[in-house]
């Protein structure tokens, strides 16, 4: 059994932090790239909005499948394939000639997005306890949301500047530096004894985990029928220059980071009730968001707001995957990001219908807020039942299955 220092668990928590923080700015900085990326390729904005779609595809089918291939390996060596992969799928992005090879290029870069955060999760658990799991969550993804607060808003002024393909460019070099600190400062993390991607898919097998997942999907599609567009609804409609644009993905990204450790706290203490908060909250900023979008100071404040909701919501949804998957949490942390891009996905296309349809770029706020509404009644009708609990772990159990009963497993967790 391996003892981590508090420096040392600090560290790993950094390294996972870090792996975050790349893709959270490669998922999101194609939306602040939307435009140069379509005057470059010769497309419209819509179909340039494909290669969201296909990174989030990306992330719905291989979240679970390379969760559960991975399910013989050590977690620390599946992490640095997973990011091996990451890092190749966005230099392809970054030399894409044309629009269809971009589309290609980032649902091979979405596909270790999921299992990423998945087993990453479990590791974070792994090194800090069970019962600090929510917080365990936060901390990897607050990565994520810092690079809506740093990472996204540099991309934007790099695409600016010198072009697009420079900011995929980094993303690649932030890939290398997390291959490095994973390598270096993580543990080593035996997988469950006896487990195989027959037992892992088993767990597909269980109603609550997909109740949870549709809950995600559907409800989670509202903030992305937003964000896809904002640029040019912070240009067109709101009227702010493009130099601000940056700015605002900044502020947008401080409050996903102030959603996400609020949402780690919140879902230690009630993770379902966390999830009806965040999204009845979204659903009321969205709706602000498509009312008062045309004037400045109110769409701004409304955004950075759809941040710290989102961000809430998204937090507790995968604390409650991982609460209903207590077999495999490794697959069920990972299927959130299945639901979330999945979300994603819907947000972005049906956003895009509707400023296709003419209707202009505040339409998709009406369009999330009904997507997140349904997400939420599918919450309230038939997603209320507790998840199981497993039974307690032996005294005597070998520590190498201490990582796939990561909630019941209490002492030798937290000694790793």
């Amino acid at each position: 059994m391996v003892t981590l220092t508090p420096a040392r668990t600090r560290a790993a928590l950094f390294a996972l932090a870090l792996g975050g923080f790349g893709i959270g700015t490669t998922e999101f900085a194609t939306m602040g790239l939307l435009p140069e990326i379509a005057t470059d390729l010769d497309v419209s904005i819509p179909v340039a909005g494909h290669a969201i779609t296909a990174y989030a595809l990306g992330v719905v089918v291989g979240a679970p499948t390379l969760a559960a291939l991975g399910a013989r390996l050590d977690r620390r060596r599946l992490l640095l394939l997973l990011m091996v992969a990451f890092t190749v799928g966005n230099v392809l992005s970054a030399f894409a000639p044309t629009a269809e090879t971009l589309v290609l290029a980032r649902f091979v870069a979405g596909l270790p997005h999921g299992a990423f955060f998945g087993v990453g999760a479990v590791m974070g658990t792994a090194v800090v306890g069970p019962e600090r799991r929510g917080q365990a969550v936060a901390s990897m993804m607050a990565g994520l949301t810092v690079a809506c607060a740093v990472g996204v808003p540099l991309s934007a002024i790099v695409g600016q500047a010198v072009g697009w393909r420079w900011a995929f460019v980094g993303v690649g070099v932030l890939g290398l530096a997390t291959l490095a600190a994973l390598q270096v400062w993580t543990p080593g993390l035996p997988p469950l004894p006896g487990a195989t991607v027959r037992t892992e898919l088993a767990a597909l097998r269980n109603r609550r985990l997909w109740i949870a997942f549709a809950a995600g999907a559907v409800g989670f599609g509202g903030m992305f029928a937003v964000y896809s567009y904002v640029k040019p609804l912070l240009t067109e409609v709101t009227g702010l220059d493009v130099g601000l644009v940056p700015l605002v993905l900044a502020l947008y990204g401080v409050g996903m980071t102030v959603g996400t450790l609020l949402g780690g706290r919140l879902a230690d203490r009630s993770v379902l009730g966390t999830v009806v908060g965040g999204m009845v909250a979204t659903i009321v900023v969205l709706v602000v968001i498509a009312l008062v979008g045309a004037w400045p100071v109110p769409a701004v404040l409304s955004i950075v707001l759809l941040g710290v909701t989102s961000q809430v919501l998204g937090l507790a949804l995968q604390t409650r995957l991982m609460d209903v998957s207590p077999a495999a949490p490794s697959l069920g942390a990972a299927l959130c990001h299945s639901a979330l891009n999945l979300g994603n996905a819907a947000g972005a296309f049906f956003g895009g219908l509707v400023i296709d349809a003419g209707l202009g770029y505040l339409a998709p706020a009406w369009v999330g807020a009904g997507l997140t509404a349904a997400g939420l009644l599918v919450v309230l009708t038939v997603g209320r039942s507790a998840p199981p609990v497993l039974p307690a772990e032996p005294a005597s159990a070998p520590a190498t299955g201490a990582e796939e009963g990561a909630r019941d497993l209490a002492p030798q967790l937290s000694a790793r």
